[in-house]
């Protein structure tokens, strides 16, 4: 008779391991590129707005989502 739950070895277990950490870096790469992209766009709202003749609030928006994409990345893998 054959067992309901066959039990895993350990290359599945190695398999769904790198499938798990794959799946978490790709998360994390698409979240920085959101929370950069949302900041960007917002300083060239701001610009438009304020009618500035350099882009001041697209660098400085662009620079804090870069900053802040790369604390709470280090937060998230310090914590996992």
């Amino acid at each position: 008779m054959e067992e309901p739950f066959p039990i895993k070895n350990k290359e599945t277990k190695n398999q769904n391991s790198r499938l798990n950490d794959y799946a978490k870096y790709s998360g994390l790469a698409f979240q920085m590129g959101a929370i950069i992209g949302i900041a960007a766009w917002g300083g060239v709202k701001l610009d438009e707005l304020v009618e500035t003749n350099k882009p001041i609030f697209t660098i400085i928006l662009s620079l804090f989502g870069v900053f802040a994409a790369i604390y709470i990345t280090v937060k998230d893998l310090i914590r996992k």
